[in-house]
């Protein structure tokens, strides 16, 4: 709000925060005429408190706030500031400062808060119209009306005397008018408020064109969201006949999981008396279970019988191994002595005379053959004497820390018969032997593999990590049960 001397107090307010009926504008006239003074004459209601910036001003009609003023006079503060009384106020413009278009204005009255408390009827700045008649007439027409004036005096005459009847009847009409002006000017108070009314009415009717036209707007997309949803409904519609269609099929299916639903609980009665089988079969199978045990605890007591009976055995298979070191020094002998057999004979089969004598050599030779062949085939038998025990060895469970402990446990186990020690010694450092196999493996072979081959044969308990020869499956699931009872 501006508070310099020069110019008045304005302010933002709206005309909606305004109060029209507390100064009343009278005696407003419809048109002043330019060039001259205009006085303007107005009334404070009880309702307002004059101040020192209390301003009147001219306003063209439509003006939105107080800063659109086009001219203005600071209002008197009246002489009597009674506050249950009615002031009558006076402002006068000056010709220089008024507009001098034909537009409509009005004079509002605005506090020195810039809020306007009254505002006038809507006047205009041109003079009244006034209509000037040019008549053209002939010398006959003037004397018609000359003789028409004659008569008109005549008229005159008479009315004269019944415009002393008029006369006397004016003065009662006068007094009448001077009643009726009374009544009019209460009646152009009670304007001027019905007029300020009429502006309020005309913003709020401003107002809900606009708000007729955000309606307008809204009720366009309800409609549309109306046809949406008509077509949603219609979707919904099918859908609803396509889920009654599907009802009627869960119900036959709901009729028949219930058909079902009976069949099971039938079901589940036969299946409850089988469990009370089946517990007391498991009772029976745990007495068995125990019976399984004591089984077991003579089974370990037999097979720690076997491992007395395989160290005895290991003994007797050394002995048979020196048994065949000394038949093999015995065929080496026997092959020399064939050889000087050999050798005589070529000697002597030069001489006719020992004939004979060649012939008792070639039947000596022959039993020696014989003797080898023998020999040969007892050797083939405690080969696979030997490898029968080597298998049932490596089910038990010391039969590691035998191997590494046995002199003969690299190469072949009882050597070539027919190989030199020397030729039998460098066979057996340059080759391995699978234990349960005929593979051989060189000496330069992988440990890893070497051991992965070997263990390939065997099964390995999961608890205690005790080996079982492939062959022995069923001792092997035996000893898994062991372990399943603990």
């Amino acid at each position: 709000m501006d508070e310099n001397v020069d110019e008045p107090p304005t302010s933002t307010i709206l005309l909606d925060s305004c109060h029209f009926s507390q100064v009343i504008f009278t005696n407003v006239e419809k048109y002043y005429m330019p060039g001259g003074d205009v006085t303007c004459y107005y009334t404070l209601t009880k309702n307002i408190t004059p101040r020192r910036k209390d301003w009147v001003g001219i306003f063209r009609v439509g003006w939105k706030t107080t800063r659109e003023y086009y001219t203005f006079m600071w209002a008197p503060l009246p002489s009597s500031l009674d506050s249950d009384a009615v002031l009558q106020q006076e402002v006068q413009f000056k010709a220089y400062y008024l507009p001098k278009d034909d537009e409509y204005y009005q004079f509002c009255y605005v506090d020195q808060d810039g809020v306007v408390r009254g505002a006038s009827v809507p006047f205009q700045f041109h003079a009244e119209a006034e209509d000037d008649i040019l008549v053209v007439t002939t010398q006959g027409e003037v004397e018609e009306i000359e003789q028409q004036n004659k008569d008109l005096l005549k008229e005159n005459q008479q009315l004269k005397e019944s415009c002393k009847s008029l006369q006397k009847q004016n003065m009662d009409l006068q007094e009448e008018l001077r009643k009726a002006q009374e009544k009019m000017k209460q009646l152009e108070g009670e304007v001027c408020f019905l007029q300020t009314e009429s502006l309020k009415l005309q913003s709020a009717l401003d107002q809900q064109a606009v708000e007729l036209n955000a309606v307008q707007i809204d009720l366009a997309s309800i409609k549309e969201k109306n046809m949406n949803l008509g077509k949603e409904n219609q979707e919904l519609r099918s859908g609803l006949d396509f889920l009654r269609g599907s009802s009627e099929k869960l119900e036959l299916e709901l009729n028949s999981l219930r058909e079902e639903n009976r069949h099971l609980k039938e079901q589940n009665a036969c299946r409850d008396a089988e469990l009370h089988q089946l517990k007391e079969q498991s009772q029976s199978i745990s007495s068995e279970n125990e019976q399984l045990g004591n089984r077991l605890k003579i089974t370990l007591d037999q097979m720690d019988q076997l491992q007395s009976q395989v160290l005895s055995q290991k003994k007797e298979i050394e002995n048979q191994a020196r048994m065949d070191r000394d038949k093999t020094e015995q065929l080496e002998h026997l092959e020399k002595e064939k050889h000087q057999l050999h050798v005589t004979l070529l000697e002597q089969f030069q001489s006719q005379d020992l004939t004979k004598e060649r012939e008792e050599k070639n039947h000596l030779f022959q039993i020696l053959q014989r003797k080898k062949d023998e020999l040969d085939e007892e050797n083939q038998l405690l080969k696979q004497e030997n490898s029968d025990l080597l298998r049932r060895l490596s089910a038990l469970p010391d039969y590691s820390s035998f191997a590494a402990a046995s002199p003969e446990d690299t190469g072949l186990v009882f050597g070539n018969p027919y190989a030199s020690p020397k030729t039998s010694a460098e066979n057996m450092s340059s080759l391995k032997k699978c234990p349960w196999c005929t593979a051989s493996f060189p000496e330069d072979i992988e440990e890893s593999q070497y051991g992965d081959h070997v263990r390939s044969h065997l099964l390995e308990c999961p608890y205690c990590s005790q080996t079982f020869e492939e062959s022995n499956k069923q001792v092997y699931e035996d000893h898994l049960f062991c372990h399943d009872l603990e």
